[in-house]
């Protein structure tokens, strides 16, 4: 018998128990273990009823991805569901934990499922460029209806035990030992002569699609917006269809090369790149697992404004009390009443109930003294960009907190060193740079300073966890790693707007690249005063070589703000959000460019693209170099999660290993010798072409 795949017989059942730790995932062994066992129990005389179970923490929980880029190997997960299809004694699949992907197609090969309280099952596999390939696109619909079908197959969001069984994928859940309650399970369906239920069938097709035409338009239109760009959720689509109108078998082989033209595109590649990059992200380098984080029970924020509410919010949902500390009484009460009214919008959305609501307001209280923080375990400052604030706030801060707490500023360009050095324990300070809103965004960007202790920077990335975000650690420079790579995208586009391009060329370039928006429809989201006053702070540190964004500061001058102010890089009429054209833009980009010697132009859309990717990747290599980043992927991670990059390119920096990396440095070295300094090329980035290097290989 396998070593992962055990074998025992309960009274007249046979329980079959995967254990390939961590997560059973159904790589070859556990695959040839489960038909070795199957056959066993199906020849056993001792055997007229089997359960399929996982040990430890999980029911199989899909497949193992390592080998998606490996020489196949037999049998296929595909040839085991079939196999249990003709196995004439019941089989029971007893989920616990996550059945996803693969481990849910191993449930639907079996007869029946029952699955205890906290189970979830679904199919991701979407999220990695494909689709239930081992025939859970025909499987599943047969088992759950069409309409439910397409919502996890095409949405990839997994379902918990009792959906599973109002959508009829579990037949029973068992409160209690699951071991136990599926062997008591399976003798009730033997005593009763309940008859196998076979997941094939019917074997000709199940409905012709035009019968159900608005339920396949309904999921092609959520492909569409939530997918942006990505052909996995189609390709998934049209699977389903292929069940409707073909007889089993048919609609299994047209699944299969439809999959495999899925798994080997480039966009699957990036996908799972993508998977692989985020867990990657959690491990940094020099501080390994003897290093816990700091305990954190209680929490506290200084600065009640947008931001900060929103860091409030995240923890409290998280499970933690938090103070908030303002100036004075009306602005925190002010505070209070908007965070109120978030909670009460949570509820009018059904995200949550009225008892959630009460239970996180609970968790927030006020106060407009930093004395109230001396009990918190970690402080997050979240104040106005302005250094001489910041350092007034930590040096307040460290008479009152206690030995030991973990104090954060929340600063998205600052140096965290010199806010530091003006307190007796830089050891306990970090940087915590919050993506807005805060309490819904995922990005979480750790950052390290200088003379911080191991301890707190593990705490840092723990809270990130904790919080449902995805931490990435960076170290300290001018707008860290997130922001400092994005900076000359958005320079780019500024300077391509003053050489002739329209702010809506430039932004459809982006959003056709698959972003949700341009980045000069982002900027009147933000407001434009916002970089307006950053430029403004470091205006003693400007290269008077470099090229500067005069049109960005001419914008703001002139009031044109953004959404806030009803005109930025678009006009937006009666206070609403959409952009408009506005002529006015164009008057005030040629007077720029005139000021600036700068003679305007057509631009091609392929330029406006080279110049906006290429300097973000250029200035990714320079952050790479400096070790700011430690490493290409979690560059890649903060695209995706803070600016909202196309998962299915992987992000700029595996995008650069898709183009060449000649070709990218020729095309720097172009635009270096036509628009100067700004584009001086990444040593690494000359390094790697010489050698015949990659950033994410």
């Amino acid at each position: 018998m396998s070593d992962v795949v055990g074998y025992e017989i309960a009274g007249r059942v046979a329980v079959l128990t995967i254990d390939n730790p961590p997560v059973n995932a159904l790589g070859h062994a556990v695959r040839e273990g489960i038909v070795a066992g199957m056959e066993r129990a199906a020849a056993d005389g001792n055997a007229d009823a089997i359960v399929l179970i996982g040990a430890g923490r999980t029911f199989p929980a899909g497949a193992d991805i390592r080998e998606f880029d490996q020489p196949s190997r037999e049998p296929h997960l595909m040839a085991v569901i079939d196999r249990l299809d003709g196995i004439e004694k019941p089989i029971v699949a007893a989920i616990h934990g996550t059945a996803l992907g693969g481990g849910l197609e191993l449930t639907l090969g079996c007869h029946f499922r029952v699955a205890s309280p906290s189970a979830r099952v679904g199919t991701p596999e979407v999220n990695l460029g494909i689709f239930p390939g081992a025939a859970g696109t025909q499987r599943l619909p047969r088992v759950a209806g069409l309409d439910h079908a397409l919502e996890l197959i095409v949405m990839g969001r997994p379902i918990g035990a009792a959906t599973a069984l109002e959508y009829g994928i579990v037949d029973e859940i068992i409160e209690g030992d699951l071991r136990a309650g599926a062997i008591a399970f399976a003798e009730k369906i033997l005593a009763a002569g309940t008859p196998r239920r076979i997941s094939s069938e019917p074997r000709d097709g199940i409905g012709a699609p035009q019968e159900h035409a608005a339920t396949i338009e309904k999921y092609r239109d959520l492909a569409n917006s939530r997918f942006r760009g990505q052909d996995s959720p189609h390709q998934a689509i049209e699977s389903v269809i292929d069940g409707l109108r073909m007889p089993y078998e048919d609609a299994v082989m047209a699944d299969r090369v439809r999959f495999e033209a899925c798994k080997n595109s480039g966009q699957s590649a990036a996908l799972r790149y993508a998977f692989f990059a985020e867990r990657e992200a959690a491990k940094i380098p020099d501080i390994g697992k003897d290093i816990a984080p700091r305990e954190i029970n209680t929490a506290g924020v200084i600065g009640a404004g947008t931001m900060g509410r929103g860091i409030a919010i995240s923890l409290a949902d998280s499970g933690l009390p938090v103070t908030i500390v303002e100036t004075g009484r009306e602005a925190l009460d002010a505070a209070m009443a908007e965070i109120v009214k978030l909670y009460e919008a949570m509820v009018a959305r059904g995200r949550i109930d009225e008892a959630t609501k009460a239970e996180r307001l609970g968790r927030i209280t006020g106060a407009v003294d930093y004395s109230a923080l001396s009990h918190a375990d970690l402080v997050i400052e979240v104040a106005f960009e302005d250094m001489d604030v910041k350092k007034q706030i930590f040096g307040a801060l460290e008479k009152v907190a206690k030995p030991g707490a973990v104090l954060a500023t929340n600063t998205s360009y600052m140096d965290i060193d010199a806010i530091a050095a003006t307190t007796s324990r830089p050891e306990d300070i970090i940087g915590l740079h919050y993506f807005a809103p805060a309490n819904v965004m995922r990005m979480l960007e750790v950052v390290r300073p200088a003379n911080c202790a191991p301890d707190a920077i593990a705490t840092g990335m723990a809270l990130a966890k904790r919080t449902g975000k995805v931490g990435v650690l960076a170290g300290v420079c001018h707008g860290f790693v997130a922001n400092r790579s994005r900076l000359p995208l958005v320079r780019e586009a500024t300077f391509l707007v003053e050489e002739g391009a329209s702010p809506a060329q430039v932004d459809k370039v982006l959003t056709d690249l698959g972003m949700p928006m341009g980045p000069l429809a982002v900027s009147d989201l933000s407001g434009l005063d916002v970089s307006w006053r950053m430029r403004q702070s470091l205006a003693d540190e400007r290269d008077p070589v470099a090229r500067y964004m005069h049109l960005a500061d001419r914008m703001c001058e002139l009031g044109r703000f953004g959404i806030k102010a009803g005109q930025g890089w678009y006009g937006y009429e009666d206070g609403g959000r959409r952009p408009q054209l506005d002529p006015e833009v164009e008057v005030v980009a040629a007077a720029v460019a005139k000021l600036q010697g700068i003679t305007r132009r057509d631009i091609s859309d392929d330029e406006i693209g080279a110049r906006c990717l290429y300097a973000a990747i250029n200035e990714g290599a320079k952050i790479l170099d400096e070790g700011i980043a430690a490493r290409a992927s979690d560059i890649d991670v903060m695209w995706l999660y803070g600016f909202a990059f196309p998962r299915w390119r992987g992000g700029i920096m595996f995008m650069a290993d898709e183009i060449g990396l000649g070709k990218i440095l020729d095309q720097i070295k172009a635009f270096e010798g036509i628009h100067g300094k700004l584009w001086t090329p990444s040593p690494l980035l000359e390094r790697l072409v010489a050698e015949g290097g990659s950033f994410t290989r």
